[in-house]
């Protein structure tokens, strides 16, 4: 009986060969279900969508975990895994060429803190735009746990934006790489920094937020399993201490939309450099 639940909890097999195509995680598929009976197989038959896992059964068949491109519950988290993943068998998916490299764009906050909502504003403000194939912006909120889940999902690259108070002016953006001492900045303009998470000598202050703190959060992912090597921290100065407010004060409102041209930015520029890599680079804990 031990064996069983250890075969259940490990991870599936990386890739499966079908139709002479490797499918693996992140990679795009068009559904064919063989049933005609289940009202979800009409509805879904044709439909694009994104491999999340491949697993195997006891018996030794391949079931792959699949999200609709089109399915508005698609970006709810963990609470879409009870009815917005489809899993279907090796010989009802046709495989659409090359994996598509993907990134996670994640918006973390407490709305109900002002400022602190920010990361969540940004990314409502994302999921209204069209959205860019292999890119999944999500709003955790205040789910940390779920966010280290996301991040063992085979990310290639992934963003977080979120308020965090580093002494500039109220509305400053600043784009952070905690992987590195220093960065360019390349994505500064009027009102924007760009630096490393780490404490720099002398000049910004160490990352905090209300609630999550995204460095211990990808901490904890990275001891967990292997993490994307490309992360990016796009932060907001607030212009209070978290307090019980429930709109943004006017200069974080107005970065809202500059915060998202530039997560845009980030997110061509990362699939690009993950393309390189054959988008399945990651790093190991």
């Amino acid at each position: 009986m031990g064996d069983f639940w250890t075969r259940m909890e490990g991870r599936g097999p990386a890739e499966v060969v079908v139709d002479g195509v490797e499918v693996r995680a992140g990679s795009r598929v068009r559904l064919r279900p063989r049933g005609t009976a289940d009202v979800l197989d009409l509805v879904l038959t044709g439909r694009e969508g994104v491999v999340e896992a491949v697993e195997q059964d006891e018996e030794g068949a391949f079931h792959f975990a699949v999200t609709v491109d089109d399915d508005p519950g698609r970006d709810l988290g963990e609470a879409r895994l009870p009815g917005h993943r489809f899993f279907y068998a090796a010989d009802e998916i046709e495989p659409l060429g090359e994996r598509a490299c993907r990134v996670l764009v994640a918006g973390i906050g407490n709305v109900f803190l002002g400022d602190d909502g920010f990361g969540v504003e940004v990314a409502r403000h994302l999921s209204a735009a069209p959205r860019t194939p292999g890119v999944d912006v999500v709003d955790f909120g205040i789910r940390g746990m779920d966010l280290v889940y996301a991040l063992q999902r085979d990310y290639d690259a992934v963003i977080l934006v979120d308020a965090s108070p580093r002494g500039e002016p109220p509305g400053t953006l600043t784009v952070l790489d905690p992987t590195e001492p220093t960065e360019p900045a390349e994505h500064a303009a009027p009102g924007q920094r760009e630096t490393s998470g780490a404490p720099a000598g002398g000049g910004g202050q160490p990352l905090e937020t209300h609630g999550m703190d995204p460095v211990k959060v990808l901490r904890l992912a990275a001891e967990l399993g292997p993490v994307p090597r490309l992360i990016r921290i796009v932060c907001c100065e607030p212009a209070s201490a978290a307090e019980a407010l429930y709109e943004l004060s006017a200069p974080v409102q107005v970065a809202v939309p500059e915060a998202a041209s530039l997560v845009n930015a980030l997110v061509m520029e990362m699939i690009a450099e993950s393309a390189g890599r054959g988008c399945r680079d990651r790093a190991h804990g």
